[in-house]
């Protein structure tokens, strides 16, 4: 991660999986222009991955992934959800 990054918790919605992790996000980017400007897939780190139609079993962990962008329905940075 570059020096200008900072890593932003974020919960990231599929239609089969919810994804809770960190995006590195340039300092003063909006989550929204990043989504906008990135390309095919989304890095998420320090990844927990639960499958929605799995209720009660552990979620999968993953120091690193890739989540394909048009397969995102939801992000939203963690701190923002009440």
């Amino acid at each position: 991660m570059s020096d200008d990054a900072e890593k932003q918790k974020v919960i990231i919605f599929t239609h089969h999986f919810e994804i809770k992790g960190y995006m590195s996000i340039y300092q003063g980017v909006r989550l929204t222009d990043y989504m906008n400007e990135s390309k095919a897939f989304i890095s998420v780190t320090d990844a927990e991955v639960k499958h929605h139609q799995h209720n009660g079993a552990p979620p999968m962990k993953a120091a690193f992934l890739n989540v394909r962008k048009d397969d995102i329905e939801i992000v939203v940075p963690e701190d923002a959800i009440k």
